[in-house]
């Protein structure tokens, strides 16, 4: 068991250092340093694709205590031609996608009827290396206090490794690319329905195709630098992902083309950013971003306020929208933009997840208004 590897070190580039025991894999990573506020679901974070390249430090105390539900089969990435896809619930993807956790303890005995192993076991068994013993909550102050911080875990047995670390720069994820590294490689289609939705595949969470596939609608899921102009279908959603949007190979311009089109469109998180783009406006990198649970944000020209679950480290500056477009959500905390949607053509997009699991479920109503549309076209 990984347990038995010792002690280890987050090295951070602020210069600081935090000590702690090892956990799940004996191996050295590196990554942005993000935390999550959230008291359930760590399962559903670490393998969310938009987590790629990021260290995840968890502030709720008892991360782990009701273990990790059985894996099943490995969803998209065991389907056969032809095959339904099976997607287990307590996952966003079928492999571990945080380059790395930060716990406060770990839970070595777990109690929930549905647990399958501890934390510690899974995160061995799927090559993620986890650290405990650190003051989390003076490691998410010099989160909150250092733009853009990077950190290192580094093992103390294995001297390889820590040779390694000292030689190694701090791994970035938004000066590379790296969306190829979640997206799927071939076109995918399954589900069955008499409308068909592709989605374009930036590092896409299960549950947005568990939604899709509940609403009885065929999804073409194509990989982010596919040519969407010989994809049929009926709408478009731009997933999830990690990383810098503009870092997306050509992406921008394949859904700039698009817009000319009138089929119903929905951007997601690093989609939003993308859709955005693509229509003209300007992103830029946040200090320190938005992650969590509850995150709140507000209808634009109502009193509607919803409690939303969150990943991102860029935003849309909303004075860039071009004309046509509007600002449709803003974050209550800092005024910053959440969503956009066109005038008048069936366009819009959320920074922040509305399928969202675990988390609050406020704003699901937005994948419904989507699916919708996607029934009222053609």
């Amino acid at each position: 068991m990984s347990s038995e590897t010792g002690a280890a070190v987050l090295r951070l580039s602020n210069g600081r250092e935090h000590r702690g025991r090892l956990i799940g894999a004996n191996s050295y990573r590196s990554g942005e340093m993000v935390f999550s506020t959230g008291m359930v679901g760590y399962s559903e974070a670490i393998t969310d694709p938009s987590y790629f390249g990021q260290i995840l430090v968890f502030s709720y105390p008892l991360i782990g205590n009701y273990g990790i539900p059985s894996w099943g089969s490995r969803g998209i990435e065991a389907l056969e031609p032809g095959q339904q896809p099976d997607l287990p619930r307590g996952f966003e993807s079928g492999l571990a996608h945080a380059a790395a956790v930060v716990l406060t303890t770990d839970s070595d005995e777990v109690f929930h009827w549905n647990s399958y192993q501890n934390l510690d076991r899974w995160l061995f068994d799927h090559g993620v290396p986890g650290i405990i013993g650190v003051d989390t909550r003076d490691l998410i102050h010099s989160i909150r206090s250092t733009p853009q911080l990077l950190g290192k875990i580094i093992p103390d047995e294995v001297a390889e490794l820590r040779e390694k670390a000292d030689k190694t720069a701090f791994f970035d994820p938004g000066h590379n690319e790296i969306v190829s590294r979640v997206s799927v490689d071939t076109p995918r289609r399954f589900g069955r329905g008499k409308k068909r939705v592709a989605v374009v595949d930036c590092g896409v969470k299960w549950n947005i195709l568990r939604q899709l596939l509940d609403a009885e609608i065929e999804i073409e899921l194509v990989p982010f630098n596919h040519d969407l102009s010989s994809v049929d279908c009926d709408g478009w959603l731009f997933s999830n992902g990690p990383g810098n949007p503009e870092n997306t190979s050509g992406l921008i311009d394949r859904v700039g083309a698009l817009l000319g089109q009138d089929r119903p469109i929905l951007g997601i998180c690093l989609g939003h950013q993308i859709l955005a783009l693509a229509a003209g406006a300007k992103v830029r990198r946040m200090t320190y971003g938005h992650r969590g649970h509850n995150q709140p944000v507000y209808q634009v020209g109502t009193k509607r306020g919803y409690i939303t679950s969150q990943n991102h480290g860029y935003v849309v500056e909303e004075e860039s929208l071009p004309n046509g477009w509007e600002p449709w959500f803003r974050n209550a905390n800092d005024e910053t933009n959440e969503g956009i949607r066109h005038t008048s053509k069936p366009f819009r997009s959320v920074q922040f997840h509305p399928e969202a699991a675990g988390g609050p479920r406020d704003t699901n109503w937005v994948m419904h208004e989507f699916v919708k549309e996607i029934f009222e076209t053609r």
